[in-house]
């Protein structure tokens, strides 16, 4: 099992968790660890699914993915003034 932590945006409340929630759970060989606004940790079997495809099952929830590096957050982005 692989660790993948996914950033997401348009979560709000805790109707949105659920969302993503369900729609990762419904992928096989994905076990969801947490899902907060914002963030979903899971461990996924890479022999039954890919990150591509967490990706794609939170993006036809309704919400956007922020990349990723290595199942950490990416840095946060610096304002250029």
């Amino acid at each position: 099992m692989e660790n993948l932590t996914i950033n997401i945006s348009g979560m709000t409340c805790s109707h949105c968790v659920s969302g993503v929630t369900r729609a990762l759970d419904a992928l096989d060989g994905v076990e969801v660890r947490n899902v907060a606004v914002g963030s979903a940790t899971v461990n996924y079997d890479p022999a039954r699914t890919s990150p591509d495809n967490l990706e794609k099952a939170v993006e036809a929830a309704g919400y956007q993915v922020r990349p990723t590096q290595l199942g950490r957050a990416a840095p946060p982005a610096t304002e250029v003034r």
